[in-house]
C-alpha cells in the first residue's frame, strides 16, 4: 500500500464525517480550482497539454504510484494514474478534461474559464458541469482519505480529451492498453439530481450513428417556371427522408428492429420507478405537437431513433427567389439500443433507400458508437445504490438502465467486461454546452461524500493487502 499522511479518523458512515467531507470539499476547492481555469477545448484544440500536466502533477500529488500522459494512439492524450490500496478490488473512474467552445461569449454572464460562486448556491464556469467539475470531485474525496489513512481499495483513473469530439481515437487507446484498464467497476464520468430531486444510477447509454445525406439533380439551379417538368433536390431528400420513417417516429428500415436485446425485468422495474415530467418537458422547450408516443418515458431508454439534425437546399434569404435546388444536404442521427450494432445500421439505410429508388441519394458517414447496458443486479451497481439510497434519502435515488444519450461506454466494456456505473454531482439545470454552465455547491459537496463512501463499499468486495 502506499504509503499516506495519517491522522486521526473521523468515524465512519457517521453524520459528523459526512459534515467533515463536505467541509473540506469547500476548503480544498481553491487547490482544484486551476483545472477548471484552463480552457481546453479539444474542438479547437486549445489548452490541451496545460491541461494533462495539471491532472499529472495533482495525481502525483496524492499518492499515485504510476501517472502516465498517453499518447501513442494519436489525438489528444489520456492521463492514467493508479492508486494503491488496502483491498485489491479496483475501481476505475472514467472523465474527460476537454470542453466546448465558450460561444456565444456574449451570453455568459460572468468569465467562462474563472469559476464564480453565485448567489443561487452555483458554481458558474465552462465545463463545472461536462466534465471537469466531477473530476474536481473525485480529486477531493481522494485527498480526503489520502489525509485520513490512505485509499481503502485499488483505484484508477482514465481522463481523455476528445470526448467532446466524439471521443474519437478513445476506442484505439482502449484496445492498446487493455490490461491496464483491469477493474471490477467503473464509475463513468458524472451524474446528477434530477428535475425531481431525486439522485440518479444510470447503467448505459443509447449508441449513435451519424451521417449526412446529399443528392444533386442538376448542374445549376433553374427558375421554378420549370418544376413542372423538372425534380427538384429539396422534393428528393424530402421523399428519400420520408420513404425511411413514419410521422410517428416508426422505423420503415428493413430488419431495423431485429436483433434488439430485451430488456430484463429488473429493467421494467428500474423504467416504471423513472421520474418522467411529460407537462414539464413541454412547459420548458414550448412544443407545439404532441410526443410521437403513448410512453415516452419507456421510449427514453428502448427506442431507436432516426432524426433529421438539419436541412439544407436551395434560397433560404430574405424576400423571394424562384428557383428549383440542385442540390440538397440533410445532417442524420440515429440512437440505437442494445443488440442493434452501428455498421449493420448505416448498411441498413443504404439499402433502403436503394431498395425506395434513392440509389442517387448519397450517404457520408461521420461517427459510430455502440450502445451499451450494465447489469444493474450486478452487486457493484447495487453497492452504488445502496451508498446513495444512505446519502440522499432512502427513495430518493432513481435508476436508469440507460440513457437516451451516447458515449463510449461500449468500447470500455469491450476491454473491462465490468459494471459501468454513471454516477456525479451534476444537476438537472446545469446547462452542459451552453453560456452560464454551472454546479450546485451543495450538489459537489454531497457528491463528494458519497464517492468517499463507495470506494469504500467497492473496498469490502475484495481482499485486505
Amino acid at each position: 500500500m502506499t504509503e499516506t499522511k495519517t491522522e486521526t479518523k473521523v468515524a465512519i458512515n457517521s453524520s459528523e464525517e459526512q459534515a467533515a467531507v463536505e467541509q473540506f470539499a469547500m476548503d480544498y476547492f481553491p487547490e482544484v480550482a486551476p483545472y477548471v481555469k484552463i480552457p481546453s477545448i479539444s474542438a479547437q484544440g486549445k489548452g490541451i497539454n496545460e491541461t494533462v500536466a495539471w491532472i499529472k502533477d495533482k495525481f502525483a500529488s496524492i499518492g499515485a504510484t504510476r501517472v502516465e500522459a498517453w499518447s501513442d494512439q494519436g489525438g489528444n492524450p489520456v492521463v492514467f494514474a493508479e492508486f494503491e490500496g488496502a483491498s485489491d478490488s479496483t475501481i476505475m473512474f472514467y472523465n474527460h478534461y476537454d470542453v466546448q467552445p465558450t460561444e456565444p461569449i456574449e451570453e455568459w454572464r460572468t468569465e467562462p474559464f474563472e469559476p464564480t460562486f453565485e448567489e443561487d448556491g452555483t458554481i458558474r464556469a465552462r465545463g463545472i458541469g461536462d466534465d471537469k467539475g466531477e473530476l474536481m470531485s473525485r480529486i477531493t474525496a481522494m485527498q480526503y482519505m489520502y489525509d485520513h489513512g490512505g485509499y481503502p481499495c485499488h483505484i484508477k483513473f482514465v481522463v481523455e480529451g476528445e470526448e467532446e469530439i466524439g471521443s474519437i481515437h478513445f476506442n484505439d487507446y482502449v484496445q492498446a492498453h487493455q490490461a491496464d484498464m483491469a477493474c471490477d467497476v467503473c464509475v463513468w464520468e458524472g451524474g446528477s439530481i434530477n428535475e425531481q430531486g431525486h439522485f440518479t444510477i444510470t447503467g448505459g447509454v443509447k449508441g449513435c450513428v451519424a451521417f449526412d445525406m446529399s443528392v444533386q439533380t442538376a448542374d445549376v439551379d433553374m427558375h421554378s417556371s420549370m418544376a413542372a417538368y423538372v425534380d427538384n433536390a429539396a422534393w428528393r431528400m424530402v421523399q428519400a427522408l420520408n420513404s425511411i420513417r413514419t410521422a410517428d417516429g416508426h422505423i420503415k428500415v428493413d430488419g431495423y428492429y431485429d436483433n434488439i436485446d430485451p430488456i430484463s425485468q429488473s429493467a421494467r422495474d428500474a423504467i416504471a420507478k423513472m421520474d418522467f415530467d411529460a407537462d414539464g418537458i413541454r412547459e420548458r422547450t414550448g412544443m407545439r405537437t404532441p410526443f410521437t408516443t403513448d410512453d415516452p418515458k419507456t421510449a427514453s431508454v428502448t427506442a431507436p431513433t432516426i432524426t433529421i439534425n438539419g436541412i439544407e437546399a436551395g434560397y433560404n434569404g430574405s424576400g423571394v427567389k424562384t428557383v428549383i435546388p440542385r442540390y440538397a444536404k440533410a445532417k442524420i442521427d440515429c440512437r440505437i439500443v442494445p443488440g442493434q450494432d452501428a455498421a449493420t445500421v448505416y448498411k441498413m439505410i443504404r439499402h433502403q433507400l436503394d431498395k425506395n429508388g434513392f440509389e442517387d441519394v448519397e450517404m457520408h458517414f461521420n461517427l459510430a458508437e455502440e450502445a451499451f447496458r450494465s447489469d444493474i443486479d450486478s452487486p457493484f451497481f447495487k453497492e452504488a445504490e445502496r451508498v446513495a439510497e444512505a446519502v440522499y434519502g432512502e427513495g430518493e435515488v432513481r435508476v436508469i438502465p440507460n440513457s437516451a444519450g451516447s458515449g463510449p461506454e461500449a468500447q470500455m466494456d469491450a476491454v473491462i467486461h465490468a459494471p459501468i456505473v454513471a454516477v456525479g454531482c451534476g444537476y438537472f439545470g446545469s446547462g452542459a454546452h451552453a453560456p452560464n454552465e454551472s454546479m450546485r455547491v451543495r450538489d459537489y459537496q454531497r457528491g463528494t461524500y458519497f464517492m468517499v463512501r463507495f470506494m469504500r463499499g467497492v473496498a469490502n468486495f475484495g481482499q485486505q493487502a
